[in-house]
């Protein structure tokens, strides 16, 4: 390498497990990238289900026990990394949750090269702020990128870390699944029957997995509050165990009259296919959403799109032109944005749907997010 030539990045993602979920399949699409790219990476996580897609890509993964929150086994995580690191030439490590991320620092630092991190959420504070202590290796990075400017608020008032340190660089949605042009007939036709759903109602669709903040709750209480009668709702997501929650929506369903128009499906392996199928997509997170990809998806299949006007949603829609925002918590908000909703003129959902459309390819794309993460990695580079 001549005096002045900079070096190539070569990079180590560290994660905790690769089971389905935003941080990994975020960590699955920048190795995507940088193979893409030519630039070598690596990925070390306790494994899952997504390891097959790094197969596929052919980026070597190393298995860890990294979603250990045992000091001990943390310390012996980072010595196995300091000699990934060593033995594969990586000079920048990259963590994206805080347990793996406490032994992927103490292994940049025993190799001697770059840490870099993602903010992927807004971790809890715990009382009095106690695990800001626990939390606050999340600003240890050279850089750190934050998900959205959402969460870049976050890290400036709860932690003081300089603006100038931090780089946003949104979330994406890969268009090769949601696009309404990559999802078939057959696949929307088999979306219906294995559900037994409706075709003669406009149907309404919240995607999220079953808990308190995410608004199931809160769209239930809404629906009855619709003027509009004409409507199917499907709520799409695993409860993850939490029976007794789930079981009290079911029961909050039949106490307000709405058997019959609201459906729980536990699991959908085909989600693109029940966006196709929705006439109105939700998000209802009661708390901020970190970015929430729920709102691009949706809006990537140009379908019209009502989110919580809070967190992320307020980086990734344009209230009245990609879709509406109604307020946080307010049943009666949503209520109303739901019948504005079904009461769109054809000619007026058409240009929702377009500039929601376009709203998630100029901004929202894989590979902005990718060629974005690649210059930051450059960018660390170069003042090495």
């Amino acid at each position: 390498m001549l005096k002045n030539e900079t070096a190539q990045p070569v990079v180590l993602q560290v994660l905790p497990e690769l089971n389905h979920g935003g941080v990994e399949v975020g960590a699955v699409e920048i190795a995507s990238g940088l193979q893409a790219a030519g630039i070598k990476n690596f990925v070390a996580s306790a494994g899952g289900r997504m390891e097959y897609d790094l197969q596929k890509l052919k980026v070597k993964h190393f298995i860890l026990p990294l979603k250990t929150k045992n000091p001990i086994k943390m310390y012996l995580n980072s010595l196995k990394l300091a000699k990934i690191i060593k033995d594969n030439g990586v000079n920048i490590v990259h963590a994206r949750s805080r347990a793996p991320a406490w032994s992927a620092y103490w292994a940049a630092k025993r190799a001697g090269v770059t840490f870099l991190t993602t903010f992927h959420g807004t971790y809890g504070l715990g009382p009095f702020g106690i695990k800001k202590i626990y939390n606050r290796v999340m600003t240890y990075g050279k850089l750190i990128i934050a998900v959205s400017n959402h969460i870049k608020l976050h890290i400036i008032e709860n932690y003081k870390v300089d603006a100038a340190k931090i780089r946003t660089i949104f979330r994406c949605v890969n268009l090769d699944n949601f696009s309404p042009e990559n999802v078939t007939q057959e696949r929307i036709i088999t979306a219906i029957q294995d559900n037994h759903l409706p075709e003669d109602k406009p149907i309404i669709t919240l995607v999220g997995r079953i808990t308190g903040w995410k608004g199931q709750d809160l769209l239930i209480e809404a629906l009855a509050k619709v003027k509009s009668k004409d409507f199917y709702c499907l709520i799409v997501g695993s409860d993850q165990g939490r029976t007794a929650f789930s079981n009290k929506l079911r029961s909050r369903v039949r106490k307000l009259g709405l058997d019959g128009k609201v459906q729980f499906i536990d699991h959908s392996f085909d989600i693109p296919a029940i966006l196709m199928l929705s006439d109105i997509v939700l998000s209802t997170a009661t708390k901020p959403e970190a970015f929430g990809r729920t709102t691009i998806e949706g809006q990537a299949m140009g379908k019209i799109v009502l989110a919580s006007n809070i967190g992320g949603s307020l980086d990734n829609m344009i209230d009245g032109v990609t879709g509406k925002l109604f307020q946080s918590g307010d049943a009666q908000s949503l209520a109303d944005a739901i019948d504005w909703a079904l009461n769109l003129p054809t000619k007026e959902k058409k240009k929702i749907s377009q500039a929601a459309i376009k709203n998630v390819k100029d901004n929202f794309t894989k590979q902005i997010m990718c060629d974005k993460t690649i210059a930051v990695y450059k960018e660390l580079m170069e003042n090495k």
